[in-house]
């Protein structure tokens, strides 16, 4: 062993130590690994930084961008209530979630297959009012194991195909993979679902300032138009689309108030007052087609550029003292005011007669040109210029269009997943499905300095030669075992070097090896390539050897540490089921 293999091992064993100590924040510890392999001179200066081109990151970010795109979209409730409104328990929620991902995995990217299901985990996680880590892990864990049930499935088998057709001269074909790689999705999928209680609750740990800013309560005003769904029907049912995070205070018809009983059946023209977050505001004026307080706008500003945003006012502010309605905000500044948040207060009064105090934060709706100047002019604060869905346009088929699109450019070959992604973020963006101030909150910066640092880190064992050290001591080990050990063996190898050089160079180094070992001893490799192509694509025990489990990382507020807790026990059994089923699909005798 030469001192730069030394040296290659002691860096990453350090870092890997220094992950699962988890005193440390992830990408902190992915930098310092960084630094260190440079001062050693394992990562050459002007490959310092190649990590932050490299196409993995490029895709984990675009991932994150186009998710958000279809969260903010609202089609999400709308699928859930429609299609699964009575689906309330967890084990129902997840089964759910892991079959959708597994078999999208099977025929697309499952970075898409995962993006699209993230914000349906989110609705569901808050339904349930269990942690989003619940979810996520599982879901990503389902996307890898779906990969494998097809020859498209997942970059590996591509790769492993690939190699075979040099071999022997003939390719897997597409359903190839299936017998074995669905038998293992199934076992899988099922583990998952009875399992996920080793997965913990957990809350990010990072949370974006937009969160860090949530404000939980607003007052605000929404009117029955004719002809709205919600005519006709009861309160209760109105109020269902908020998850029990809004009620109504009142209910005003005509110049009467109405208590807000559950059963009082709604009529055209009926106004209601809300109180509940902005997210549960907005499905219920969404859901019920409901017209919220203020004037159309669309005279003063074009409809794209129509936007809500939130605004503390300040202590000078001239606002104090003085309603919507004495202000006159539509008239003289074109901009509605749709609701209000008074701390440790419930107001009763409508929205257009609320006194306005120092400290209240309200939701404003107008053009990108008028509110700035409305804010300063009347010393409100932006709160960190977040936008919010309340008020704001929307077209919901605008993203998943978009979704579609990329993940049918990468099915069909147009081009690889980094640009179609990249491209179908940016028109997230153009097509303002994402706001531009809301974008980099999407990107999740820690996770994406994480996955920079760690790549030139992760390179050093195949720079160094240390992936053909590991490659030699694997032959030698291999040749003194039983076909069903040795078959183990490259599997438990694959699975073991797959986070350090990403899943299609594992197969590029591996498949090699495993082929000739099988030659050598008289067997035939197809299960030995298969077995490669399993362990590359089943990375189970750590975030930063597959896209998926990166792209879960933040939002799940996961640890280093938690990974292995339902990885490996999900690792081990892929192994046991995989041997035996690999020896009876593709016998090597």
């Amino acid at each position: 062993m030469t001192t730069q293999q030394i040296l290659a091992f002691g860096v990453i064993g350090l870092m890997m130590a220094v992950f699962i100590w988890d005193r440390f924040r992830y990408d902190l510890v992915a930098c310092c690994a960084l630094v260190l392999a440079v001062c050693v001179g394992i990562v050459p200066f002007d490959k310092a930084f190649s990590g932050f081109s490299d196409d993995i990151v490029i895709i984990v970010g675009s991932a994150l961008v186009v998710s958000a795109g279809v969260a903010r979209s609202g089609i999400v409730d709308s699928t859930i209530k429609r299609f699964f409104p009575n689906l309330n328990t967890l084990h129902a929620q997840l089964a759910l979630l892991l079959v959708v991902v597994a078999v999208l995995s099977a025929f697309i990217k499952n970075i898409g297959a995962l993006a699209i299901m993230i914000p349906v985990a989110f609705q569901f996680a808050r339904k349930s009012g269990k942690s989003p880590s619940l979810y996520l892990m599982p879901m990503s864990f389902a996307a890898l194991l779906g990969g494998l049930m097809t020859q498209i499935g997942t970059s590996p088998n591509i790769v492993v195909s690939r190699l075979r057709e040099e071999i022997s001269g003939t390719p897997f074909t597409m359903f190839d993979f299936t017998p074995v790689g669905a038998t293992l999705a199934l076992v899988g999928v099922v583990f998952l679902i009875f399992f996920h209680w080793l997965v913990p609750e957990r809350q990010n740990e990072t949370p974006s300032l937009e969160e860090a800013l949530d404000v939980k309560a607003y007052f605000s005003e929404a009117t029955v138009v004719e002809g709205s769904p919600t005519e006709g029907k009861h309160l209760s049912d109105l109020l269902h689309a908020g998850d029990g995070d809004a009620v109504a205070t009142a209910i005003l018809r005509g110049h009467t108030r109405l208590s807000p009983f559950p059963d009082v059946e709604m009529k055209s023209g009926d106004t209601l007052l809300l109180e509940g977050t902005p997210d549960a505001l907005d499905r219920i004026v969404s859901n019920g087609k409901l017209k919220l307080a203020g004037k159309p706008i669309d005279g003063t500003a074009e409809r794209s550029d129509v936007i809500s945003i939130e605004a503390v006012i300040t202590a000078e502010s001239q606002l104090i003292g003085w309603s919507a309605r004495q202000l006159s905000l539509h008239n003289r500044r074109g901009i509605n005011l749709l609701a209000v948040s008074r701390q440790g207060h419930r107001l009763s009064e409508r929205l257009s007669e609320v006194t306005l105090r120092a400290g209240d934060v309200l939701v404003l709706q107008g053009s990108r040109r008028n509110l700035p100047g409305f804010l300063q002019d009347f010393t409100c604060l932006p709160l960190a210029q977040r936008e919010i869905l309340l008020g704001t346009p929307r077209r919901a088929y605008v993203p998943i269009i978009i979704l579609l699109a990329a993940m049918g450019i990468t099915a069909a070959g147009f081009a690889p997943v980094s640009v179609a992604f990249f491209c179908a973020a940016l028109a997230m963006v153009v097509f303002r499905v994402v706001p531009l101030v809301d974008v980099y909150k999407a990107l999740d910066a820690p996770i994406l300095i994480m996955l920079a640092a760690l790549i030139p880190v992760s390179d050093t064992l195949r720079t160094t030669g240390g992936s053909e050290l590991i490659a030699g001591w694997l032959g030698h080990l291999a040749a003194q075992m039983p076909h069903y050990g040795a078959l183990a063996l490259i599997l438990v190898t694959a699975m073991a070097v797959t986070p350090f050089l990403n899943n299609a160079a594992t197969v590029l180094v591996m498949a090699p090896i495993a082929a000739s070992f099988a030659q050598t001893l008289d067997y035939k490799p197809d299960a030995f390539l298969m077995a490669v192509a399993i362990g590359a694509g089943c990375d189970f025990l750590t975030p930063i050897g597959h896209q998926c489990n990166t792209l879960v990382f933040g939002p799940g507020g996961y640890r280093f540490s938690d990974y292995p807790r339902l990885g490996l026990p999900l690792s081990a059994l892929i192994i046991l089921v995989s041997v035996p089923l690999l020896l009876y699909v593709w016998p090597v005798t």
